[in-house]
């Protein structure tokens, strides 16, 4: 086993490479399937965002996408006047406002994650055979293992 300069071996590091290429492009290809053209990829990465935090500011919301607080009350902005989030205030301090999913936008959210998952399983269906598909399996518990603590 060839070490590299790193101190990892040349199949480890070819790994890792393949896998953030073959990650990088099922995330795009994810992506293309379930973007409806209203919503821009700021905006739907806001809306699941909301719907991953519950209740939050906006300030907060901005803070956890690393964008600048006005970027992020002009994307909620859209998605206000779509009906797709709701504006309240914050119980613990009137001044502020959560944003929170509307039933609009919750079914967004959800049909946007269904049809992610009808694409993936439709294409490892008709792209793979049963032993590519087990192969995968078992590479994913692998994977769900080195992500563990």
């Amino acid at each position: 086993m060839d070490d590299s300069a790193e101190g990892v071996s040349e199949s480890a590091a070819r790994a890792a490479q393949d896998l953030r290429v073959a990650f990088n492009r099922l995330r795009r290809r994810i992506r293309e399937v379930s973007e409806r053209q209203d919503l821009t990829p700021s905006q739907v990465s806001a809306l699941t965002l909301v719907s991953k935090s519950g209740a939050a500011t906006a300030s907060a919301l901005a803070a956890t996408e690393g964008v600048r607080p006005q970027s992020m009350a002009a994307t909620l902005a859209v998605l206000d006047q779509q009906g797709l989030i709701a504006r309240n205030p914050d119980p613990g301090d009137g001044r502020r406002q959560l944003v929170t999913l509307t039933d609009a936008g919750r079914e967004r959210v959800e049909g946007t994650r269904q049809a992610r998952g009808e694409w993936l399983a439709k294409a490892l269906q008709d792209r793979c055979t049963e032993a590519e598909r087990q192969s995968v399996i078992e590479a994913m518990a692998v994977l769900d293992r080195l992500t563990r603590p």
